[in-house]
């Protein structure tokens, strides 16, 4: 019996084959479409172009091109996408496993190169491979909020997604050919999967496929109830913004970074020191407080919070100063412009965070005060926070302190 890797003898299993890879691959091909495309709407969903401080990638180049200004309609479309692009990802896992798997022997392929096409086919199934363990692997410590991998996530995931498209798109084109002569087979013949010299069967190929069919039902079924409130959250045991909860009340709904986190200090956010301040049009300039924001007309808007690591809410009931009213009070009456909204929080990402003019003359889009009926809690940005419809939880910002209203 073989016992090195790179003798074809060495692969015994009876399952590996054509058909088992092929079927495998069709799956991957329209899951993997659909999780390029959600995180290109994801990126999107930033607004990159509008200011450095939402975009942590840096000399993005062509790379970071997007085909339009994100909208604020539907409200809860990044809640959707971001919802089916985290669980779809990792409902993908075993049938990523299970593919790597059925093609494993030819990692092994010796000599390594037998042409240039050739050459060029390993290649781009090296990145193939690499890029898409990358991708799932990094996707999968964000939403577990286990940062053990150097740099920024956001970098590192961007600049992976593209390595790993262009070598899928690359291993394609140069498979398709063999794609099709296989398709036109009535029968499965030989080639470099099938074992020469294969095991006893303990199972069948189908009864392959169903197993792998149950892991992706099992790793729905612990993720997916991260997208919605009560009871159903806590069955997503996979999500660390699973379990129960955070107390109960009005503010007992999910949330990501605590006030402790950010460094928020009760005696910053005291009503005697607490002040906001808005800036406009040539300079000009008010310093409000709580009190004074109460004062002005007050708003209603019944919104979700929704992360990038796929978990939400679902619709709070806010209340605050409207956006472009606080806009109106420095200069800009009419068509109100981009602005910077900078944050008491001391430490973490995202301590400022630009949003387009769009979002800012909606009418739903909130200085929030309050949530549910009451007051804003520390954790969820008391004295004060942004809330924007179909904007990303990281733009809805908490501990607000300043709002510089301008072209960015």
């Amino acid at each position: 019996m073989a016992r090195s890797p790179f003798s074809p003898s060495f692969w015994r299993s009876p399952l590996r084959g054509p058909w088992l890879t092929s079927v495998l691959g069709v799956v991957l091909l329209g899951g993997i479409t659909v999780l390029f495309v959600t995180g290109l709407v994801s990126y999107a969903a930033y607004n990159p172009d509008l200011s450095p401080v939402n975009d942590k990638t840096p000399d993005k180049g062509v790379l970071g091109f997007y085909l339009f200004s994100w909208p604020t309609d539907p409200h809860w479309l990044y809640r959707l996408n971001q919802g089916v692009h985290v669980t779809l990802g990792i409902t993908m896992i075993p049938v990523l496993l299970a593919k790597l798997w059925s093609v494993v022997p030819r990692l092994f392929t010796l000599p390594p190169a037998r042409s240039l096409a050739h050459a060029l086919e390993r290649l781009s199934l090296l990145l193939l491979v690499g890029g898409a363990l990358f991708e799932f692997v990094t996707g999968v410590l964000n939403v577990q909020l286990d940062y053990i991998f150097p740099g920024s996530f956001y970098t590192l995931h961007f600049y992976g997604a593209w390595v790993f498209i262009a070598a899928f798109v690359a291993h394609a084109v140069l498979k398709t050919p063999m794609a099709l002569r296989n398709l036109r087979q009535l029968r499965e013949e030989q080639n470099d999967l099938i074992a020469p010299n294969p095991a006893e069967p303990t199972v069948s190929r189908r009864g392959a496929l169903w197993f792998v069919g149950g892991g992706s039902l099992l790793l729905f079924g612990t993720t997916v109830g991260q997208n919605f409130d009560g009871p159903l959250r806590r069955t997503a045991l996979l999500a660390p913004h699973g379990g129960a909860e955070p107390g109960s009340g009005p503010g007992g709904f999910q949330i990501n970074k605590t006030a402790a986190y950010a460094g928020i200090r009760d005696a910053d956010t005291s009503e005697e020191a607490w002040r906001l301040v808005v800036v406009g049009a040539n300079g000009h300039m008010v310093r409000l407080t709580r009190a004074d924001l109460l004062d002005m007309p007050l708003h209603s808007a019944a919104l979700p919070i929704a992360c990038v690591e796929g978990w939400s809410t679902s619709d709070q009931w806010w209340r605050g100063v409207r956006l472009r009213d606080l806009a109106a009070l420095v200069g800009h009456d009419e068509d109100p412009p981009d602005v910077l909204v900078e944050s008491l929080q001391q430490r973490g990402a995202f301590r400022r965070a630009a949003l387009r003019a769009n979002q800012v003359a909606d009418p739903r889009s909130l200085l929030a005060l309050a949530v549910n009926g009451e007051d804003l809690t520390p954790d969820h940005g008391y004295p004060a926070r942004i809330i924007v419809p179909a904007a990303p939880g990281v733009l809805n910002t908490k501990w607000v302190a300043r709002l510089t209203f301008g072209d960015l």
